[in-house]
């Protein structure tokens, strides 16, 4: 009688060695592969530490260290100078910040800081800055949640940096640079994409010129923040250009702001504001040109509206609320889908408006002084529905919509209400070369909205 053999269970211990000509399969063969790659590889590098050369280094002394990448994070406390000669990388390891400066007079530039610590609480930056005097400069700032953080810190400069954030979702991201109750410091020339915000916090006698910034949320934040300069900035696809809040006494002038485009797109906003002057400065395509939330707010102030630029926005200027105490003056409006509205169909005219131009004005120049022989009047009719009905919103700029209102002027079913009047409108119809530039043509709002869009 025939038994059948027992069936034992594979062991891994039992197992036999491969021989030579042992089919083992094309997963067998990846995997051997594999392995074979992986021998020559050498271990990752192991990063110098930057920090011993840089207690080494006398006050008042420079360091240029050896071209090549260092670790981070480091910490400086004395008055050095630290060039990287555009040769040096400081690497934080993903721990804290690049560079923390807590000293006076100190000088960083043309260095590559990367890789900064995640903590919102600590706010791990590329260089956080508790000092002053301090010049930071010609530095690329990278792959850092926050970029340069002063914290109480005056009198310092932060000019020439490339500066960009972790790559998060916008609102996760750091700030590009963060002032925090900082006074009399240079923000120029700085160049950030894909942060989250500059914010400027309880501070005071700043100047913030020539910087340019895309791909972020808010190009420049304001908050309780009084007597700082503004001019000459680039925003391009930011959530928001520029916002005020609770600041005081700050002067914007030729900066340009475009395609702040979103659903809650703005170029300049400001809430509870006072004693502005905004000159020169030109806002292109966005979803609503200037933003206006009870201001003035102090009593017995203005606000200070001259020889800007609202061109192609979705609405020229939005009023929260039927306020007053801004003066409007030798502005172009031009082809704004709505020029001015006023949330809950009130009126704007409570301010002052006065020889502006207005691309929609219907009147005539016949004795060629260049001012409109009738005044520009602006009313609400039914394209107010948007403007009182939420839900209307979504309808804004829609053939129903737009026949109701051409069928409501044809034939007002109710009192249309006077929403702007400017008594002396302006038929010039180009923008003048600010006056701190060199002489040029005069500007072509249709040209400027070109030179945005790259074209």
């Amino acid at each position: 009688m025939i038994r059948p053999r027992r069936l034992q269970k594979a062991h891994p211990e039992r197992r036999e060695p491969l021989r030579p000509g042992t089919p083992v399969g094309l997963a067998g063969w990846l995997l051997l592969v594999l392995l074979l790659c992986r021998v020559g590889e050498s271990p990752a590098e192991e990063l110098k530490p930057l920090q011993p050369l840089i207690d080494k280094t006398p006050a008042g002394e420079t360091l240029v260290p050896p071209p090549g990448r260092y670790a981070g994070p480091v910490v400086i406390t004395r008055s050095i100078n630290l060039d990287g000669q555009g040769k040096v990388t400081i690497d934080a390891g993903g721990k804290g910040s690049v560079i923390v400066l807590k000293t006076d007079g100190a000088t960083l530039r043309r260095l590559h800081l990367t890789n900064s610590g995640e903590s919102y609480n600590d706010i791990d930056s590329g260089v956080q800055v508790r000092g002053k005097f301090n010049v930071i400069k010609d530095n690329v700032i990278d792959n850092c949640l926050f970029g340069i953080d002063l914290q109480q810190s005056s009198y310092n400069v932060v000019r020439r940096n490339s500066i960009s954030s972790k790559p998060f979702e916008l609102g996760q991201r750091g700030d590009a640079i963060r002032l925090w109750y900082s006074f009399n410091n240079k923000i120029t020339d700085n160049v950030i994409s894909h942060a989250r915000d500059t914010v400027v916090w309880y501070s005071a006698d700043n100047v913030i010129s020539r910087n340019k910034a895309t791909h972020s949320r808010y190009s420049l934040h304001f908050m309780y923040s009084r007597y700082n300069l503004v001019e000459d900035n680039d925003y391009s696809n930011n959530t928001v250009g520029i916002f005020l809040m609770y600041s005081d006494g700050v002067i914007l002038r030729r900066n340009r702001i475009t395609h702040a485009a979103g659903p809650t797109g703005v170029g300049i906003g400001f809430k509870e504001t006072s004693d502005l002057v905004l000159e020169d400065n030109e806002v292109l395509y966005c979803s609503t040109g200037w933003y206006i939330d009870v201001s003035p707010f102090q009593p017995d102030t203005t606000n200070r509206f001259r020889g800007n630029l609202v061109a192609y926005n979705g609405i020229g200027v939005r009023f929260l609320n039927d306020w007053k105490g801004n003066i409007f003056n030798q502005n172009l409006f031009v082809d704004n889908l709505t020029q001015v509205a006023v949330t809950g169909g009130q009126t704007a005219n409570r301010n002052t408006w006065e020889g502006n131009y207005w691309s929609d004005y219907e009147g005539f120049d016949r004795d060629g002084d260049g001012i409109g022989d009738q005044p520009y009047e602006l009313y609400a009719y039914a394209d107010r529905l948007w403007q009182n009905v939420k839900e209307a919103q979504f309808f804004k700029g829609t053939p129903m919509l737009e026949a109701l209102d051409f069928l409501e002027r044809l034939a007002p079913f109710s009192e249309p209400k006077l929403v702007v009047r400017d008594p002396l409108p302006s038929m010039e119809t180009e923008m003048e070369a600010p006056a701190a530039e060199e002489p040029t043509e005069a500007k072509d709002p249709l040209d400027l909205l070109r030179e945005s869009l790259g074209r």
